[in-house]
């Protein structure tokens, strides 16, 4: 898994996105999410949770489990996640359509809490203000070019964990980076990456 793979379609694509036809909704996260900007806070929180319960399991096992993680957290809304109760934290370890992990939960209603405390647009603000410069960035060639963490996911993990955030280090705070477009890793002959770059 160094270069892009290419699938039945002769398309090429970073080699985790080009997995097997039964793992097409990974092909298609790939295709249509992975790297393309995402604002809001919301939706950011959204996905600081998501990348926070992937720790040390496959995206694969978050990705499917997508429609589980927002009816059990109120569609990822910040005010409402808020408002989650000690009760809401137990109920939430019987739900299967999660990944039921104490540590993780409790940071998710912890990380609602904070973010509620903040005043509207400035966890986008903040997230985004760690984004790279892109010009001048290589785009990556080979798997192995594109690192687990980087200077900029170190400072803003430090950032999130000061204001109270908690299971942000910066090899999570580099995937939300990396999943929400403030860096463009997809592969340089990937066929997504120059509709990434074009959607900034």
């Amino acid at each position: 898994m160094s270069g892009v793979a290419y699938g039945p379609d002769g398309v090429p694509r970073c080699p985790w996105g080009m997995e097997s036809e039964s793992m097409a909704d990974y092909r298609a996260y790939h295709d249509t999410e992975w790297g393309r900007p995402v604002h809001g806070d919301d939706a950011l929180y959204e996905r600081m949770c998501l990348e926070a319960f992937q720790s040390g399991l496959s995206w694969i096992t978050i990705l499917r489990r997508r429609e589980g993680f927002r009816a059990a957290f109120a569609d990822f809304r910040i005010e409402k996640v808020a408002a989650f109760t000690d009760a809401d934290a137990e109920r939430l370890l019987t739900d299967a359509g999660i990944i039921r992990n104490r540590a993780k939960i409790a940071a998710t209603i912890n990380n609602a809490k904070v973010a509620a405390e903040l005043p509207a647009g400035e966890l986008d603000a903040l997230i985004w203000s760690y984004a790279p410069e892109r010009a001048g960035r290589p785009a990556p060639r080979t798997v192995a070019d594109v690192p687990p963490i980087t200077p900029e996911s170190t400072a803003l993990a430090k950032d999130l964990k000061k204001r109270g955030f908690r299971f942000v280090g910066p090899t999570t705070a580099y995937a939300l980076m990396q999943a929400c477009g403030l860096v463009n890793d997809h592969l340089a002959v990937c066929h997504v990456r120059e509709a990434v770059e074009r959607a900034h």
